[in-house]
């Protein structure tokens, strides 16, 4: 909202949208009420029975007949009504019955009313007489009241009616843009003051003044809601204090009324089954409050459940979590207001088919994920390889497991594909001699076997990580074209830092390698250079040592 918009400016506003509301309402009302010229089709309510009314009071009930509707009927002495009482001031009338062949005939100061048949009689189920004396007072009554809501004191008394309403209004509408200005201002201040702590845990991703922009519009809806409500009855009240306009006053409060009515209704109905959802609602908390207990005591080692490991506790509340709330929603669906319309039970269908149809995939790596995390093949902190990705297990998920990879990078293995892969888990202890490092060279068939081998062991003692016990051996895995492929294994228990240790004993077999005079035919060989491709390092027959600190290896 701009910062100019002044408090006069929003009550403009709201009057110009409320009274735009109340035409497009009496636009309906006259398009429900009106007929199409030449229209002629007469319904069976309108032949049976309609109401005279005067002023908005209804006086009885009249039937009609296929010749003469019931509304016809009823418009025309409404109107013969009118007329006698306009046609005097006298504040009393004369009401006189005579008996005709076709029933009792009512008069109004020597003008004919009415005439009561054994038809209406039929409909009231009374005698012919009583129901005669009953139509001659209600319009007795009706005319008297007509007459004296048109008097010049009756005038002067709605006007003062209305001008007190008029007052009241005006105090509201004071009172709402005295409110719409405090929530301008002490909004901010509010947010500052009680929402700190939610600014400072989303690191500030969620500002102050974003937070009280949306709590500004809330409550300017609800005083629009409210000053809506307000001018609708201010409107209605005024219009009832005068005889000529009370009519459209009592409908335009049956408009609003009857529905807040039956909504009201419809709450204090389903107060009971509010109080048992309510029942339903607070025994569910309070079991997963005490199943949170449980595990938090499980996972601090108070209570020891076999071979339970500490990593399960959070799935496996999850898990009891969903099923307790499942459970309750299964007891809390025929108390929810509208469970057992045929609308309700076609959303719960169409949901029920959209899940089936569109969670395969889902419902395939939630599985998976609760075999990942309950078979134990993998857990929080070890180093795996998954395909061609090798990393830190940092979380396992429900729909996925996330890696940090030997480059701090961040993948997120789906599941399903944890299940269906080969893992390689570099943490997994399944000796005491730890994992088995190994790497091949091909050297050519000159050199001795004996010197490869043992350049090959002195390159893996030099790698610190690589144990000395058990000691690392030397493997013939291919007697290739032109090199044998030997094959250097050493033991290792930090199979978090594999890559680095490979490195360092790659590293370890060039130099060894090139302290020796010897060349590394691989990758690829295609003839005997005239010299060496080595470093020039003179070779005595003897290996040459290097003297290496072994505090790490183990």
């Amino acid at each position: 909202m701009p910062r100019n918009f002044k408090p006069f400016e929003l009550l403009v506003h709201l009057l110009r949208a409320a009274c735009a509301i109340l035409l497009l309402s009496s636009f309906a009302l006259a398009q429900e009420t009106s007929t199409e010229p030449g229209e002629t089709e007469i319904s069976d309510s309108e032949v049976f029975k309609a109401p005279v009314i005067v002023d908005g009071d209804t006086l009885f009930f009249l039937r009609g007949s296929s010749a003469l509707p019931a509304t016809e009927r009823a418009e025309r002495l409404q109107t013969v009504i009118v007329e006698v009482a306009e046609a005097s001031e006298n504040p009393t009338v004369d009401i006189s019955f005579e008996e005709t062949d076709l029933g009792i005939r009512i008069l109004a100061d020597g003008e004919i009313i009415s005439l009561v048949t054994a038809a209406d009689a039929e409909l009231e189920q009374m005698e012919l007489d009583v129901l005669s004396l009953l139509h001659g007072e209600a319009i007795e009554d009706a005319i008297i009241s007509y007459r004296a809501n048109r008097t010049e004191q009756a005038l002067v008394s709605g006007a003062i009616e209305a001008a007190a309403w008029t007052f009241g209004f005006v105090v509201f509408s004071v009172a709402i843009l005295w409110l719409y200005r405090r929530i301008r201002r002490r909004t901010l201040k509010f947010v500052k003051r009680y929402l700190r702590d939610v600014e400072t845990a989303t690191a500030k991703s969620v500002q102050a003044e974003a937070i009280a922009a949306l709590v500004r519009y809330a409550l300017n809806f609800v005083l629009l809601v409210i000053f809506f409500v307000g001018f609708y009855y201010y409107l209605s009240f005024v219009l009832l204090a005068f005889a000529e306009t009370r009519y459209f006053a009592q409908l335009l409060l049956t408009y609003l009324t009857e529905p807040a009515l039956l909504i009201f209704k419809g709450i204090i109905g389903y107060i009971p089954n509010l109080i048992m959802l309510g029942l339903i609602t607070w025994v569910t908390m309070y079991i997963i409050k005490g199943m949170r207990v449980f595990f938090d005591a499980v996972e601090a080692g108070s209570f020891v459940i076999g071979d339970f490991e500490k990593h399960w506790v959070n799935p496996t509340f999850n898990i009891a979590r969903v099923v307790v709330i499942l459970i309750a929603l299964v007891f809390a669906v025929p108390y929810i207001p509208g469970s057992d319309s045929a609308a309700f039970q076609g959303l719960t269908i169409l949901v029920g088919a959209m899940l089936s149809l569109g969670a395969n995939s889902v419902v395939s790596n939630m599985l998976a994920g609760l075999f990942v995390i309950y078979r134990r093949s993998t857990s929080i902190g070890d180093r795996i390889q998954i395909g061609d990705h090798i990393g830190d297990v940092v979380q396992i998920k429900l729909m996925e497991t996330h890696l940090k990879s030997i480059k701090n990078e961040l993948i997120s293995i789906p599941n399903a594909q944890l299940m269906n892969s080969d893992v390689v888990n570099f943490s997994k202890k399944t000796d005491g001699s730890g994992l088995l490092l190994h790497t091949t060279v091909g050297i050519g068939y000159e050199e001795p076997p004996e010197k490869v081998e043992a350049m090959l062991i002195e390159a893996a003692n030099r790698t610190n990580g690589i144990k000395i016990r058990p000691e690392p051996f030397v493997l013939w895995t291919a007697l290739a074209d032109y090199a044998i492929n030997y094959q250097i294994n050493g033991y290792t228990t930090r199979g978090s830092i594999i890559p680095k240790i490979k490195s360092d004993l790659h590293r370890n077999i060039v130099a060894v390698f090139n302290e020796n005079n010897v060349q590394i035919m691989t990758p690829s060989y295609m003839a005997d250079p005239p010299e060496p491709k080595i470093p020039a390092v003179e070779w005595d027959g003897h290996l040459a040592h290097e003297t290496h600190a072994d505090a790490d290896k183990s």
